[in-house]
C-alpha cells in the first residue's frame, strides 16, 4: 500500500523560498528527488522585476526540449505591490535522484516556493 507525506524541497532551507541566483545552465538548486520513491513536485515562482522575465526549470536534466520547462512570469505593477506567485510545476513527477534546478533571465529577481508529495 503507497503512503504519502508532504516535504520540503531540498534547496530550501527550513521551507523557506530558493532565491534563483543563476541566469543558465546549471541552474540553482530546486529539489534532488528521492532515489526509489516517487516525488511529485508543486512549484510556484514569483518575479520581483518591474518587467516580465523567463524562468527555465530544468526538470531532471538539461536538454532542450526534452527536460526545458520554460515560463514567462508576469512583472510587478509597482511600488509594494503583491506579487502572486505563479504556479509552474503542477505536481509532475520525478524519482531516480534526478535534479530539479532553475534559472531566470536576470539573477536575483525570481523567487520559488513549494513543496513535495513523496509517495513510497
Amino acid at each position: 500500500m503507497a503512503t504519502y507525506a508532504l516535504t520540503t524541497l531540498s534547496g530550501s532551507t527550513n521551507g523557506r523560498l530558493i532565491k534563483v541566483v543563476a541566469t543558465a545552465t546549471a541552474g540553482t538548486l530546486i529539489h534532488t528527488a528521492h532515489a526509489t520513491s516517487l516525488d511529485k513536485l508543486f512549484l510556484w515562482a514569483q518575479n520581483l522585476d518591474n518587467v516580465t522575465r523567463a524562468l527555465t526549470i530544468e526538470y531532471g536534466g538539461v536538454l532542450s526540449p526534452d527536460d526545458l520547462l520554460i515560463v514567462d512570469l508576469p512583472r510587478r505593477t509597482g511600488g509594494n505591490t503583491l506579487v502572486v506567485p505563479t504556479l509552474v510545476v503542477p505536481g509532475l513527477h520525478l524519482t531516480n535522484s534526478l535534479v530539479v534546478r532553475a534559472f531566470g533571465a536576470a539573477a536575483n529577481i525570481i523567487l520559488i516556493g513549494g513543496y513535495v508529495m513523496r509517495v513510497t
